[in-house]
C-alpha cells in the first residue's frame, strides 16, 4: 500500500484529491519562481510566493500526517523566512539548493501519483547553502 492508498483510507477522498491537485500546481510553479529569484525585479515577489507555497505544503501535509513532507517544507519555509527578511538577493548556491528541493517535491508528487511509498529525503538537502550573496 502506497502513500495515496494510506491517505484515502484515513481521510475524505475530496480532501485528498484537493490536496493532490493543489500540491501538483505548487510543485509546477516552484522551479520558475526559484529561477526568478536571480532577477532583481522579480526577487521580492518570487521569494514571498515561494514562502507561501512551502507554508501551504507544510500545513496541508502536516494535517494529512505526511511527516517527512511536512518536516522538509517547514525547514525550507524557515530558510525562506531568513532569506526574505535578511537578504536582498540570493547566490547561485542557494538557487541550486532550492532547485534540488523542488526536485524532491516533484519526486514525491510522482510517488503520490503512482501510489508508491514516499522516497527518502536526500540528506544533501538538509545542509543549508551559504545564504550570503557574493
Amino acid at each position: 500500500m502506497g502513500v495515496r492508498s494510506d491517505l484515502d483510507s484515513n481521510f475524505d477522498y475530496e480532501i485528498v484529491d484537493e490536496f493532490l491537485d493543489h500540491y501538483s500546481m505548487m510543485v509546477d510553479f516552484m522551479e520558475s519562481l526559484i529561477i526568478d529569484l536571480s532577477k532583481p525585479n522579480m526577487y521580492e515577489r518570487s521569494v514571498n510566493e515561494l514562502f507561501r507555497i512551502f507554508h501551504n505544503i507544510k500545513s496541508a501535509s502536516g494535517y494529512l500526517k505526511i511527516v517527512q513532507m511536512a518536516k522538509l517544507a517547514a525547514f525550507v519555509e524557515d530558510t525562506l523566512e531568513v532569506i526574505r527578511t535578511e537578504h536582498k538577493s540570493v547566490n547561485e548556491e542557494t538557487v541550486n539548493w532550492l532547485l534540488s528541493i523542488s526536485d524532491m517535491f516533484a519526486i514525491w508528487r510522482d510517488d503520490l501519483k503512482h501510489d508508491n511509498e514516499l522516497s527518502h529525503i536526500k540528506y544533501s538537502l538538509l545542509k543549508l547553502p551559504d545564504l550570503e550573496s557574493s
